[in-house]
Protein backbone atom coordinates (compact mmCIF):
# COMPACT_ATOMS: atom_id res chain seq x y z
CA UNK A 1 0.00 0.00 0.00
CA UNK A 2 1.46 3.50 -1.09
CA UNK A 3 1.19 6.41 1.10
CA UNK A 4 0.34 9.29 -0.67
CA UNK A 5 3.52 11.77 -0.78
CA UNK A 6 3.99 15.46 -0.15
CA UNK A 7 5.25 16.34 -3.56
CA UNK A 8 6.38 14.68 -6.99
CA UNK A 9 4.23 13.65 -10.07
CA UNK A 10 2.49 10.55 -8.76
CA UNK A 11 3.08 7.72 -11.14
CA UNK A 12 1.03 4.24 -12.08
CA UNK A 13 4.01 1.76 -13.44
CA UNK A 14 3.60 -1.17 -15.77
CA UNK A 15 5.58 -3.76 -16.58
CA UNK A 16 4.22 -6.86 -18.48
CA UNK A 17 5.88 -10.41 -19.22
CA UNK A 18 6.28 -11.37 -22.06
CA UNK A 19 8.36 -14.56 -21.02
CA UNK A 20 10.78 -12.95 -19.66
CA UNK A 21 13.03 -14.13 -16.53
CA UNK A 22 14.24 -11.34 -14.62
CA UNK A 23 10.66 -9.75 -14.16
CA UNK A 24 11.08 -8.62 -10.73
CA UNK A 25 14.37 -7.24 -11.59
CA UNK A 26 12.91 -5.24 -14.35
CA UNK A 27 9.87 -3.74 -11.86
CA UNK A 28 12.31 -2.79 -9.22
CA UNK A 29 14.42 -1.13 -12.34
CA UNK A 30 11.66 1.29 -13.70
CA UNK A 31 10.75 2.10 -10.49
CA UNK A 32 14.52 2.98 -9.75
CA UNK A 33 14.04 4.89 -13.02
CA UNK A 34 10.95 6.88 -12.33
CA UNK A 35 12.22 7.78 -8.64
CA UNK A 36 15.55 9.28 -10.43
CA UNK A 37 13.34 11.28 -12.70
CA UNK A 38 11.34 13.35 -9.78
CA UNK A 39 8.33 10.92 -10.11
CA UNK A 40 6.47 9.25 -6.72
CA UNK A 41 5.67 5.66 -7.42
CA UNK A 42 1.75 5.41 -6.13
CA UNK A 43 0.82 1.63 -8.04
CA UNK A 44 2.48 -1.06 -10.10
CA UNK A 45 0.52 -3.05 -12.52
CA UNK A 46 1.90 -5.74 -13.91
CA UNK A 47 0.83 -8.95 -16.35
CA UNK A 48 1.69 -11.19 -18.73
CA UNK A 49 0.89 -11.17 -22.14
CA UNK A 50 2.02 -13.49 -25.36
CA UNK A 51 2.48 -10.35 -27.30
CA UNK A 52 1.52 -6.86 -27.40
CA UNK A 53 -1.41 -5.42 -28.02
CA UNK A 54 -1.13 -3.39 -31.40
CA UNK A 55 -3.61 -0.32 -30.72
CA UNK A 56 -2.84 -0.09 -26.64
CA UNK A 57 0.37 -2.65 -25.99
CA UNK A 58 -1.99 -4.06 -23.00
CA UNK A 59 -5.23 -4.99 -24.39
CA UNK A 60 -8.27 -3.39 -23.31
CA UNK A 61 -9.20 -5.46 -19.84
CA UNK A 62 -5.48 -4.75 -18.54
CA UNK A 63 -6.34 -1.03 -20.10
CA UNK A 64 -9.21 -0.70 -17.89
CA UNK A 65 -7.34 -1.96 -14.41
CA UNK A 66 -4.41 0.57 -14.96
CA UNK A 67 -7.61 3.58 -15.51
CA UNK A 68 -8.72 2.48 -12.13
CA UNK A 69 -5.12 2.52 -10.44
CA UNK A 70 -4.82 5.98 -11.47
CA UNK A 71 -8.09 7.22 -10.15
CA UNK A 72 -7.90 5.11 -6.91
CA UNK A 73 -4.29 6.78 -6.66
CA UNK A 74 -5.14 10.05 -7.68
CA UNK A 75 -2.08 9.68 -10.11
CA UNK A 76 -1.42 11.83 -12.90
CA UNK A 77 1.10 10.04 -15.24
CA UNK A 78 1.95 6.92 -16.61
CA UNK A 79 5.32 4.91 -17.53
CA UNK A 80 5.32 2.02 -19.56
CA UNK A 81 8.43 -0.27 -18.63
CA UNK A 82 8.68 -1.13 -22.69
CA UNK A 83 9.04 0.99 -25.97
CA UNK A 84 5.60 2.09 -26.88
CA UNK A 85 5.37 3.20 -30.99
CA UNK A 86 3.73 6.50 -31.29
CA UNK A 87 0.03 5.02 -32.30
CA UNK A 88 0.22 2.89 -28.95
CA UNK A 89 1.19 6.08 -26.49
CA UNK A 90 -1.39 8.36 -28.85
CA UNK A 91 -4.21 5.68 -27.91
CA UNK A 92 -3.04 4.99 -24.44
CA UNK A 93 -3.71 9.08 -23.35
CA UNK A 94 -6.72 9.16 -25.72
CA UNK A 95 -8.11 6.50 -23.51
CA UNK A 96 -6.82 7.09 -20.03
CA UNK A 97 -6.86 11.12 -20.32
CA UNK A 98 -3.69 11.30 -18.67
CA UNK A 99 0.13 11.44 -20.03
CA UNK A 100 1.97 7.99 -21.17
CA UNK A 101 5.52 8.26 -20.97
CA UNK A 102 7.40 4.63 -22.59
CA UNK A 103 10.93 3.78 -21.27
CA UNK A 104 12.59 5.62 -24.08
CA UNK A 105 10.95 8.55 -23.08
CA UNK A 106 11.70 8.15 -18.93
CA UNK A 107 15.23 7.99 -20.14
CA UNK A 108 15.79 10.71 -22.21
CA UNK A 109 14.31 12.78 -19.73
CA UNK A 110 16.75 11.51 -16.83
CA UNK A 111 19.33 12.22 -19.25
CA UNK A 112 17.87 15.72 -19.74
CA UNK A 113 17.51 16.35 -16.23
CA UNK A 114 21.18 15.50 -15.21
CA UNK A 115 23.20 17.23 -18.25
CA UNK A 116 25.16 19.69 -17.24
CA UNK A 117 28.13 20.32 -19.61
CA UNK A 118 27.41 21.97 -22.99
CA UNK A 119 28.12 19.02 -24.69
CA UNK A 120 25.79 16.89 -23.13
CA UNK A 121 23.53 19.22 -23.06
CA UNK A 122 23.59 19.06 -27.31
CA UNK A 123 23.73 15.12 -26.82
CA UNK A 124 20.64 15.00 -24.97
CA UNK A 125 18.49 17.85 -27.57
CA UNK A 126 19.49 15.70 -30.34
CA UNK A 127 18.48 12.62 -28.67
CA UNK A 128 14.83 14.04 -27.49
CA UNK A 129 14.51 15.61 -31.14
CA UNK A 130 14.56 12.38 -32.90
CA UNK A 131 12.29 10.86 -30.33
CA UNK A 132 9.61 13.68 -30.81
CA UNK A 133 9.89 14.22 -34.30
CA UNK A 134 8.22 10.10 -34.61
CA UNK A 135 5.32 11.73 -31.80
CA UNK A 136 3.81 14.43 -33.15
CA UNK A 137 0.39 14.65 -33.91
CA UNK A 138 -2.08 16.36 -35.82
CA UNK A 139 -3.11 19.08 -33.35
CA UNK A 140 -3.42 21.61 -35.48
CA UNK A 141 -6.30 21.03 -37.57
CA UNK A 142 -7.65 24.41 -37.56
CA UNK A 143 -4.13 25.63 -39.28
CA UNK A 144 -4.84 23.41 -41.98
CA UNK A 145 -4.10 25.35 -45.25
CA UNK A 146 -3.97 22.82 -47.65
CA UNK A 147 -8.06 22.56 -48.45
CA UNK A 148 -8.20 26.57 -49.52
CA UNK A 149 -10.66 29.00 -48.59
CA UNK A 150 -10.77 32.77 -46.95
CA UNK A 151 -7.83 33.34 -44.99
CA UNK A 152 -6.80 29.68 -45.57
CA UNK A 153 -4.55 30.10 -48.51
CA UNK A 154 -0.70 30.59 -48.50
CA UNK A 155 2.20 28.27 -47.72
CA UNK A 156 1.00 25.10 -48.54
CA UNK A 157 1.92 23.54 -45.47
CA UNK A 158 0.28 22.34 -42.64
CA UNK A 159 1.10 23.19 -38.85
CA UNK A 160 2.43 19.29 -38.84
CA UNK A 161 4.79 19.96 -41.80
CA UNK A 162 6.22 23.13 -40.48
CA UNK A 163 7.04 21.60 -36.86
CA UNK A 164 8.89 18.77 -38.83
CA UNK A 165 10.51 20.90 -40.75
CA UNK A 166 11.87 23.00 -37.93
CA UNK A 167 12.66 19.92 -36.00
CA UNK A 168 14.62 18.91 -39.14
CA UNK A 169 16.52 21.70 -39.07
CA UNK A 170 17.31 22.04 -35.40
CA UNK A 171 18.30 18.18 -35.67
CA UNK A 172 21.07 18.95 -38.69
CA UNK A 173 22.23 22.27 -36.99
CA UNK A 174 22.86 20.00 -33.98
CA UNK A 175 24.43 17.00 -35.70
CA UNK A 176 27.05 19.62 -37.48
CA UNK A 177 27.90 20.78 -33.97
CA UNK A 178 28.67 17.17 -32.30
CA UNK A 179 30.89 16.34 -35.62
CA UNK A 180 32.99 19.60 -34.86
CA UNK A 181 32.63 18.29 -31.25
CA UNK A 182 33.81 14.79 -32.19
CA UNK A 183 36.67 15.96 -34.98
CA UNK A 184 38.17 17.91 -31.80
CA UNK A 185 38.29 14.90 -29.13
CA UNK A 186 39.84 13.09 -32.18
CA UNK A 187 42.53 14.93 -32.21
CA UNK A 188 42.95 14.65 -28.43
CA UNK A 189 42.68 11.34 -28.33
CA UNK A 190 45.97 11.18 -30.28
CA UNK A 191 47.43 13.28 -28.96
CA UNK A 192 47.39 11.21 -25.77
CA UNK A 193 47.75 7.69 -27.52
CA UNK A 194 51.50 8.85 -28.54
CA UNK A 195 52.51 8.65 -25.17
CA UNK A 196 53.46 5.77 -23.20
CA UNK A 197 50.42 6.81 -20.86
CA UNK A 198 47.76 3.96 -20.31
CA UNK A 199 44.56 5.36 -21.27
CA UNK A 200 41.65 3.48 -19.14
CA UNK A 201 37.74 4.11 -19.33
CA UNK A 202 35.14 2.73 -16.55
CA UNK A 203 32.57 1.14 -17.94
CA UNK A 204 29.39 -0.99 -16.34
CA UNK A 205 25.56 -1.12 -15.99
CA UNK A 206 24.08 2.15 -14.36
CA UNK A 207 24.55 2.24 -10.93
CA UNK A 208 27.35 -0.77 -10.52
CA UNK A 209 29.33 2.18 -8.79
CA UNK A 210 31.80 3.92 -11.41
CA UNK A 211 32.07 7.62 -10.16
CA UNK A 212 32.71 6.13 -6.57
CA UNK A 213 35.70 4.18 -7.79
CA UNK A 214 36.69 6.77 -10.00
CA UNK A 215 36.20 9.15 -6.74
CA UNK A 216 38.60 6.66 -5.36
CA UNK A 217 41.13 5.99 -7.80
CA UNK A 218 41.70 10.03 -8.51
CA UNK A 219 40.90 11.40 -5.10
CA UNK A 220 38.17 13.47 -7.56
CA UNK A 221 34.72 14.72 -6.49
CA UNK A 222 32.77 13.31 -9.07
CA UNK A 223 28.59 13.19 -8.13
CA UNK A 224 27.99 9.77 -7.35
CA UNK A 225 25.15 8.71 -5.65
CA UNK A 226 22.52 5.77 -5.70
CA UNK A 227 20.36 6.36 -8.74
CA UNK A 228 20.44 5.31 -12.14
CA UNK A 229 22.50 7.61 -14.54
CA UNK A 230 23.81 9.76 -11.61
CA UNK A 231 27.02 10.70 -14.21
CA UNK A 232 26.60 11.81 -17.74
CA UNK A 233 29.21 14.06 -18.54
CA UNK A 234 32.57 12.27 -19.11
CA UNK A 235 35.42 13.16 -16.74
CA UNK A 236 38.92 12.25 -16.74
CA UNK A 237 42.06 12.63 -14.25
CA UNK A 238 45.78 11.37 -14.49
CA UNK A 239 46.61 9.61 -11.69
CA UNK A 240 50.62 8.05 -10.87
CA UNK A 241 50.50 4.57 -9.91
CA UNK A 242 52.93 2.71 -8.81
CA UNK A 243 53.76 -0.56 -10.58
CA UNK A 244 53.08 -4.64 -9.89
CA UNK A 245 55.20 -7.03 -8.75
CA UNK A 246 59.09 -6.66 -10.16
CA UNK A 247 58.36 -3.20 -11.43
CA UNK A 248 59.51 0.01 -11.48
CA UNK A 249 58.30 2.27 -8.19
CA UNK A 250 56.41 3.81 -10.44
CA UNK A 251 54.78 2.59 -13.59
CA UNK A 252 54.04 6.43 -14.48
CA UNK A 253 51.08 8.23 -15.60
CA UNK A 254 47.70 6.89 -16.12
CA UNK A 255 44.49 8.33 -17.56
CA UNK A 256 41.17 7.25 -16.06
CA UNK A 257 38.16 8.62 -17.61
CA UNK A 258 34.12 7.97 -16.15
CA UNK A 259 31.60 7.66 -18.47
CA UNK A 260 27.91 7.43 -18.78
CA UNK A 261 26.59 3.85 -17.49
CA UNK A 262 24.79 1.75 -19.61
CA UNK A 263 21.10 -0.11 -18.99
CA UNK A 264 19.05 -2.76 -21.10
CA UNK A 265 16.85 -1.23 -23.79
CA UNK A 266 19.26 1.66 -24.21
CA UNK A 267 17.78 3.67 -26.98
CA UNK A 268 19.29 3.99 -29.77
CA UNK A 269 18.84 7.71 -30.65
CA UNK A 270 21.43 8.03 -27.52
CA UNK A 271 23.48 5.81 -28.44
CA UNK A 272 24.01 7.58 -31.56
CA UNK A 273 23.78 11.30 -29.81
CA UNK A 274 26.69 10.08 -27.14
CA UNK A 275 28.88 9.28 -29.57
CA UNK A 276 31.37 11.44 -29.46
CA UNK A 277 31.76 11.11 -25.56
CA UNK A 278 31.47 7.11 -26.10
CA UNK A 279 34.29 7.20 -28.89
CA UNK A 280 36.91 7.73 -25.86
CA UNK A 281 35.96 4.07 -24.85
CA UNK A 282 36.68 2.57 -27.59
CA UNK A 283 40.19 4.37 -28.30
CA UNK A 284 41.08 3.11 -24.77
CA UNK A 285 43.57 0.94 -23.77
CA UNK A 286 42.04 -1.04 -21.47
CA UNK A 287 38.31 -1.09 -19.90
CA UNK A 288 37.62 -1.61 -16.17
CA UNK A 289 34.17 -3.22 -16.54
CA UNK A 290 32.47 -2.09 -13.19
CA UNK A 291 29.72 -4.82 -11.96
CA UNK A 292 27.65 -4.66 -9.02
CA UNK A 293 28.57 -7.68 -7.05
CA UNK A 294 25.23 -7.38 -4.67
CA UNK A 295 22.94 -7.51 -7.95
CA UNK A 296 20.96 -10.64 -8.46
CA UNK A 297 21.05 -9.96 -12.36
CA UNK A 298 24.56 -9.22 -12.25
CA UNK A 299 25.24 -11.87 -15.21
CA UNK A 300 22.53 -9.92 -17.48
CA UNK A 301 24.03 -6.58 -16.69
CA UNK A 302 26.89 -7.51 -18.12
CA UNK A 303 26.04 -9.09 -21.21
CA UNK A 304 24.09 -5.93 -22.03
CA UNK A 305 27.15 -3.79 -21.21
CA UNK A 306 29.11 -5.87 -23.58
CA UNK A 307 26.07 -6.01 -26.35
CA UNK A 308 26.62 -1.93 -26.07
CA UNK A 309 30.06 -2.13 -26.20
CA UNK A 310 30.04 -3.50 -29.40
CA UNK A 311 27.95 -0.86 -30.98
CA UNK A 312 30.24 1.53 -30.57
CA UNK A 313 32.71 -0.05 -31.87
CA UNK A 314 35.06 -1.19 -28.64
CA UNK A 315 34.12 -4.68 -28.34
CA UNK A 316 37.78 -5.50 -29.18
CA UNK A 317 39.76 -3.22 -26.45
CA UNK A 318 40.98 -5.74 -23.66
CA UNK A 319 38.59 -5.59 -20.06
CA UNK A 320 39.44 -5.81 -16.73
CA UNK A 321 36.32 -6.58 -14.46
CA UNK A 322 35.69 -5.17 -11.51
CA UNK A 323 33.63 -7.24 -8.81
CA UNK A 324 32.50 -3.70 -6.70
CA UNK A 325 29.97 -3.58 -3.93
CA UNK A 326 32.09 -6.90 -2.23
CA UNK A 327 30.79 -5.41 1.60
CA UNK A 328 27.70 -6.70 0.96
CA UNK A 329 28.36 -10.42 0.01
CA UNK A 330 30.87 -10.74 2.13
CA UNK A 331 33.97 -11.77 0.06
CA UNK A 332 37.62 -10.48 0.38
CA UNK A 333 39.44 -8.58 -2.21
CA UNK A 334 41.50 -10.33 -4.32
CA UNK A 335 42.93 -10.25 -8.06
CA UNK A 336 42.35 -12.97 -10.08
CA UNK A 337 44.09 -14.08 -13.04
CA UNK A 338 44.02 -16.46 -15.70
CA UNK A 339 46.29 -19.44 -16.64
CA UNK A 340 49.10 -17.41 -17.98
CA UNK A 341 49.52 -14.94 -15.34
CA UNK A 342 47.20 -12.09 -16.58
CA UNK A 343 44.72 -9.99 -14.77
CA UNK A 344 41.08 -11.31 -15.22
CA UNK A 345 39.35 -10.11 -12.17
CA UNK A 346 39.92 -7.24 -9.29
CA UNK A 347 37.26 -7.70 -6.20
CA UNK A 348 36.87 -5.05 -4.16
CA UNK A 349 34.50 -2.03 -2.42
CA UNK A 350 34.98 1.28 -3.94
CA UNK A 351 32.32 3.09 -0.98
CA UNK A 352 34.64 1.62 1.39
CA UNK A 353 37.83 1.51 0.03
CA UNK A 354 38.45 -2.09 0.37
CA UNK A 355 40.71 -3.93 -1.99
CA UNK A 356 41.53 -0.07 -4.42
CA UNK A 357 44.88 -0.72 -3.59
CA UNK A 358 45.02 -4.24 -5.24
CA UNK A 359 43.19 -2.52 -8.34
CA UNK A 360 45.70 0.40 -8.50
CA UNK A 361 48.43 -2.28 -8.05
CA UNK A 362 46.68 -3.79 -11.20
CA UNK A 363 46.48 -0.60 -13.38
CA UNK A 364 50.48 -0.19 -12.46
CA UNK A 365 51.38 -3.72 -13.40
CA UNK A 366 49.36 -2.47 -16.57
CA UNK A 367 51.14 0.44 -17.27
CA UNK A 368 54.52 -1.02 -16.72
CA UNK A 369 53.98 -3.60 -19.24
CA UNK A 370 52.58 -1.27 -22.10
CA UNK A 371 55.69 0.88 -21.38
CA UNK A 372 57.92 -1.96 -21.54
CA UNK A 373 56.42 -3.10 -25.06
CA UNK A 374 56.30 -0.13 -26.41
CA UNK A 375 59.78 -0.05 -26.59
CA UNK A 376 60.15 -2.84 -28.39
CA UNK A 377 60.85 -2.70 -32.26
CA UNK A 378 58.40 -3.32 -34.48
CA UNK A 379 55.69 -3.50 -32.59
CA UNK A 380 52.45 -2.85 -34.65
CA UNK A 381 49.66 -2.34 -31.69
CA UNK A 382 49.85 -1.23 -28.37
CA UNK A 383 46.93 -3.28 -26.98
CA UNK A 384 48.72 -6.49 -27.69
CA UNK A 385 49.72 -6.33 -23.84
CA UNK A 386 46.76 -7.23 -22.49
CA UNK A 387 44.41 -10.40 -22.94
CA UNK A 388 40.97 -10.38 -24.52
CA UNK A 389 38.02 -9.31 -22.88
CA UNK A 390 36.87 -11.59 -20.26
CA UNK A 391 32.65 -10.84 -19.66
CA UNK A 392 31.85 -14.73 -18.91
CA UNK A 393 29.63 -14.64 -15.88
CA UNK A 394 31.06 -16.37 -12.36
CA UNK A 395 29.93 -17.23 -9.43
CA UNK A 396 31.09 -15.89 -6.44
CA UNK A 397 33.14 -17.72 -4.33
Amino acid sequence: MFERPASGERAVLVQLDFGERDLPERLEEVRLLAESAGGVVCAEITGRRQSPDPRTFAGKGKVEEIAAALAAAEAELVIFNHALSPVQARNLERVLQCRVVDRTGLILDIFALRAQSAEGKLQVELAQLEYISTRLVRGWTHLERQRGGIGLRGPGETQLETDRRLLGKRVKLLKERMARLSRQRGVQRKARLKGDVLNVSLVGYTNAGKSTLFNALAHADVYAANQLFATLDATSRKIWLAGGEGAEKRAGSVIVSDTVGFIRELPHSLIAAFQATLEATADADILLHVVDSASAARDEQIAEVDKVLAEIGAEHVPQILVWNKVDLTGVSPAVERDDYGRIRRVKLSARTGVGIDLLRAALGECAQEKKNLRKLPGEPDCRMWMPEAVSAPVELS
